[in-house]
């Protein structure tokens, strides 16, 4: 809950974090305490260490954490459960990709993207013509959904932080759409009794409505207890299931967090 703005591969601005611990960034990272000077730090560490918002930008990559979305949807893409995965990432925007390397490379360690630019390395490794805008590497999640299905995808998953945006693309898509809930400190409490109904996957992220209403939600199968991911519907307790067999784990029951309680919004 820090915005970072990067030109030309640097950081230029970073404002006072609201999230102040997490518990994965303590567990990869040692860090304790977050503040303005650990957030410019640690994506300064990003951009020297895989390209992050540059022109030496990575995009193929394997696992980095054991358990996440886009180690989720890299799972699902190769055991053909769907067949595109609709996200968003610097250096290309909305773009629909069917590479499970790629879907790692660029969403497994980068943050949520507001805006960015085309990136010539990046456009070139997924192909302008999986990206929703190659001039200007927009970011349209809803239009993404729409580029996906006129490219004649019959399932294809989507990330989003946003209900309202489940909303459209779940009218427009129905069932077709798997739906992930990205990003989601902060969201109302109103928003997160609408996501339980709306999204396959949500991350719970550091958000204290989600963990509520999913108290109330019994048949949530819930994967991860430092920063937990609630798979809702069918297909999307198939595409947790089938991550957490590979890895050889169960469901958590909620019961037991291996870390501190995490401070909440």
């Amino acid at each position: 809950m820090s915005r970072v703005t990067i030109v030309d591969g640097k950081v230029v601005e970073v404002t006072e974090p609201r999230v102040r611990y997490c518990p994965l960034f303590a567990k990869y990272r040692g860090l304790e305490s977050i503040d303005s000077g650990v957030v410019r730090e640690n994506i300064e560490f990003r951009i020297s260490s895989f390209g992050m918002c540059s022109e030496d930008r990575e995009t193929h990559m394997g696992n980095f954490l054991s358990f996440g979305v886009s180690e989720t949807l890299s799972t699902a893409l190769s055991r053909g459960d769907i067949d595109a995965a609709v996200i968003a990432a610097d250096g290309c925007g909305t773009a629909v990709i069917t590479d499970p390397e790629i879907v790692q490379g660029m969403g497994g360690r980068i943050s949520g993207i507001c805006e960015t630019e085309p990136i010539a390395r990046v456009v070139e490794a997924i192909g302008p013509e999986n990206m929703l805008d190659p001039e200007t590497a927009r970011i349209d999640m809803v239009a993404g959904a729409d580029k996906a299905a006129a490219m004649g995808f019959g399932r294809f998953a989507v990330t989003t932080p946003f209900v309202e945006h489940a909303r459209e693309i779940r009218a427009r898509h129905g069932e077709r759409a798997v739906i992930i809930g990205v990003h989601t400190t902060g969201m109302s409490a109103e928003d997160a009794e609408e996501a339980f109904d709306l999204f396959d996957i949500i991350t719970a992220c550091a958000s204290k409505n989600l963990r509520e209403v999913c108290r109330n939600r019994p048949d949530t199968l819930i994967a991860g207890n430092k920063v937990p991911i609630y798979a809702i519907t069918p297909i999307g307790k198939k595409l947790i299931g089938n991550k957490l067999e590979e890895l050889g784990r169960e469901p958590w029951d909620g019961s037991v967090p291996e870390e501190p309680p995490v401070p909440l919004l």
